[in-house]
């Protein structure tokens, strides 16, 4: 006979969600539009176990909306580096009050870990990845603890990196979401339209992709709309991300 405590040890420790589960639901919501598709999950199948993480960047408004029209205690979390544009901080602010959320976590880096590792606040300028790591990646994480799924904003027009974006993957057991993965800049700007959402500041500036102040820049008319990050690196993503042509980035 097996053993009981081995048994509930087995389905204790089991993944909440399987490759099997996104190639379900890549399949079931092939077809069908956004808004129905969060709709449905989020009253649903997810209800209780998902996150939306938000970098509150150029773009951030149109899902973080459409969420809000299905469930504004859908906890929203945001990652502050310490190194973020002061621009970003308060669009964050205006837009999670006039969306109406309720749940909205800040998580920050670990200060003794920025003591140890990050002493000076330069390692952006000669370890990119790393300071990602400690300042992005790790306080991530720690906010994704409780959940079992996240929704995530990326798109696949943004770079040939992401161009690949599937609407549902698996991260280390999390059911992760790109709702807008098929979206394209003009269905972007459409929606933002219609529901007459705020811009962040800085996009009229240049800003189309919008990160860390050291490791943002302005984007130069025919680039792809990340190639503000991390120029001059051989970077692509923060680490939370793995890259859709398989490039070896960090994941999480």
């Amino acid at each position: 006979m097996a053993d009981p405590a081995r048994a509930i040890d087995v389905i204790d420790t089991a993944p909440p969600f399987t490759q099997a589960d996104a190639d379900r639901l890549n399949a079931r919501y092939a077809e069908v539009p956004t808004q129905a598709m969060l709709t449905e999950l989020l009253a649903g199948e997810l209800r209780g176990r998902v996150a939306a993480v938000s970098s509150f960047g150029s773009e951030s408004a149109v899902l973080l909306h459409m969420v809000s029209q299905v469930d504004r205690d859908v906890p929203v979390i945001f990652t502050n580096t310490q190194k973020m544009f002061g621009e970003t901080l308060a669009y964050r602010d205006e837009l999670s009050e006039t969306l109406g959320f309720t749940d909205l976590r800040v998580f920050r880096p670990d200060p003794r870990v920025l003591a140890a590792k990050d002493g000076t606040g330069l390692r952006w300028s000669y370890d990119p990845d790393g300071c990602c790591e400690i300042r992005k990646v790790e306080p991530l994480r720690r906010a994704l603890a409780p959940f079992d799924a996240w929704i995530s904003g990326r798109k696949g027009f943004q770079s040939s990196t992401r161009a690949a974006v599937p609407l549902f993957e698996i991260d280390e057991g999390r059911l992760k979401i790109n709702p807008l993965s098929r979206w394209d800049k003009a269905a972007l700007d459409g929606y933002f339209a219609a529901h007459e959402l705020p811009r962040h500041p800085l996009e009229a500036l240049g800003y189309l992709s919008i990160g860390c102040a050291p490791c943002t820049s302005k984007v130069k008319p025919g680039e792809d709309p990340r190639a503000g990050r991390w120029r001059g690196w051989d970077k692509v993503e923060c680490g939370i991300h793995v890259p859709s042509d398989g490039a070896d980035q960090p994941s999480f």
